[in-house]
C-alpha cells in the first residue's frame, strides 16, 4: 500500500506539481491552500469547491497529518509553550509572545540543535534529526487554532520567528518550503517583514538565501573577536566573522539594504565589559544592523550568569555613543521555561553533534 503524501510538506508550487499530476490544473493548489491554511479545513470532503472524484481522489493519496499536542504551558507574562510530539517521539517546544496587537510565534526547525553553542538548553540535547516542511509548518497551523479555536478564519500569530530548537539554514532544504508558505497570499500572507530566521551564522546558505527567499535575518552574533565566538558559538571556527559579516552586507544590500538583527546575549564578566562593546562597534561600523542584547536566561547545570542590569545599559550606551542601534530584549516566558536559549524538548536521540568534516550543508 502506497503511503500518503502528507499534504503540508508542499507549498503552493509544490502543491501546483502534485495537482498536474493527477490531471488536475493549478488553481486547485491555490484553492487546496486556501482550505487548509486561512480556513483551517483538513476534511477534503468539506473542500466544496473541488469535485467529489477529486475529493475521493485526495482521501486515497493524501492526508494532512500534524504532531501531537502533549502540554501547554502558560506564563504570568502570557507566553504559552507548547509541546508538540513528533511521529518518531521526539518532542519539540514551540513559543507565542503575545505583545499588544502583535503576535509572534517561536518555531522550531530540528529535534535537538546540531550546533553547540555553550550557553543554550537545545544544545545539551544533542541532535536527533531535521524537523520536515510539514512539522514546521503545523507549528503555527496548530497554534493558530489553539488560539481561535478550530475552523475559525482567523490568524492570531502577526510576526514569525525561526528561533525555537534547531538551526534553520542546517534544514534548509524543509526551512525554504516552509518560509514560502508562511509568506504565500493564499496560505498565512505574513509579509517578508514580518518573518525573521535567526542562524548561528552558516554562511553558504545565508548567500543562497539572497536568490531563493526575502525575509528578515537575525544573525546570533554573541562575541565581538573571533577567538571569544570560536567558544560561545563553535560554528565560528568554520565560518568566522569576516566571512559572516561580508554574507550579511552582502544580504542587506541585495535586499535594498534590509537591516540585519545582531543578537547578543549578555553573560556577566564574558563579553559585557567595555571592551567587548568598543570591539563590537568597530566590528559593525558602515553595516546596516540593530544589535539586541538578550539578558542570559539560565537553566538548569549551567555556570553562566546573566550580566546585571546597569552592565547591560552601560553597554548599550557606549553601542549608542558609537552611532548603533541598540535594544535590550524584554525577557518573555522565563518561569516555563520558554525565554530564548531555554528550549528543550525531549530529544530522543542526543549522540550526535556539530562536526565541521561531517555535516553537510543541506
Amino acid at each position: 500500500m502506497t503511503e500518503k503524501i502528507n499534504l503540508l510538506n508542499l507549498d503552493r508550487e509544490a502543491l501546483a506539481v502534485f495537482f498536474a499530476g493527477h490531471g488536475e490544473q493549478r488553481f486547485r493548489a491555490d484553492q487546496l491552500s486556501q482550505w487548509i491554511h486561512q480556513f483551517g479545513v483538513i476534511d477534503f470532503d468539506k473542500m466544496t469547491n473541488m469535485s467529489k472524484p477529486l475529493r475521493s481522489r485526495l482521501k486515497g493519496c493524501a492526508e494532512i497529518r500534524f504532531p501531537e499536542m502533549v502540554r501547554e504551558e502558560l506564563s504570568k507574562d502570557g507566553t504559552r509553550k507548547w509541546l508538540f510530539r513528533l511521529d518518531d517521539g521526539n518532542v519539540i517546544e514551540t513559543v507565542f509572545i503575545p505583545e499588544g496587537v502583535r503576535g509572534t510565534l517561536c518555531i522550531s526547525s530540528q529535534a535537538g540543535c546540531i550546533l553547540d553553542c555553550t550557553f543554550c538548553a537545545t544544545a545539551r540535547q544533542g541532535f536527533s534529526r531535521n524537523l520536515t516542511t510539514a512539522e514546521i509548518v503545523a507549528q503555527l497551523w496548530m497554534a493558530n487554532r489553539f488560539l481561535a479555536g478550530f475552523g475559525r478564519r482567523v490568524r492570531v500569530v502577526s510576526n514569525v520567528v525561526m528561533m525555537g530548537m534547531g538551526e534553520p539554514l542546517y534544514n534548509y532544504r524543509n526551512v525554504l518550503p516552509a518560509l514560502r508558505v508562511f509568506m504565500d497570499d493564499f496560505a498565512y500572507g505574513l509579509s517578508s517583514r514580518r518573518v525573521t530566521l535567526s542562524t548561528a551564522g552558516v554562511v553558504p546558505h545565508i548567500l543562497k538565501l539572497v536568490d531563493d527567499c526575502d525575509i528578515s535575518l537575525a544573525i546570533s552574533l554573541h562575541a565581538s573577536n573571533d577567538e571569544l565566538r570560536n567558544k560561545l558559538v563553535p560554528i565560528n571556527r568554520r565560518f568566522p566573522l569576516a566571512e559572516l559579516l561580508a554574507a550579511c552586507k552582502k544580504y542587506t544590500y541585495a535586499k535594498a539594504r534590509r537591516v540585519v538583527t545582531m543578537e547578543y546575549v549578555m553573560l556577566d564578566g564574558m563579553n559585557d565589559q567595555p571592551q567587548h562593546a568598543k570591539e563590537l562597534s568597530r566590528l559593525l561600523e558602515g553595516l546596516p544592523v540593530k544589535i539586541n542584547l538578550i539578558p542570559f536566561n539560565p537553566f538548569k547545570g549551567i555556570s553562566y550568569r546573566c550580566s546585571d542590569s546597569h552592565t547591560i545599559r552601560r553597554f548599550r550606551a557606549m553601542l549608542k555613543a558609537a552611532g548603533l542601534v541598540a535594544t535590550i530584549r524584554k525577557t518573555r516566558g522565563q518561569d516555563i521555561e520558554a525565554a530564548c536559549g531555554q528550549l528543550a524538548g525531549e530529544v530522543r536521540n542526543r549522540s550526535m553533534r556539530f562536526n565541521e568534516v561531517q555535516v553537510a550543508v543541506s
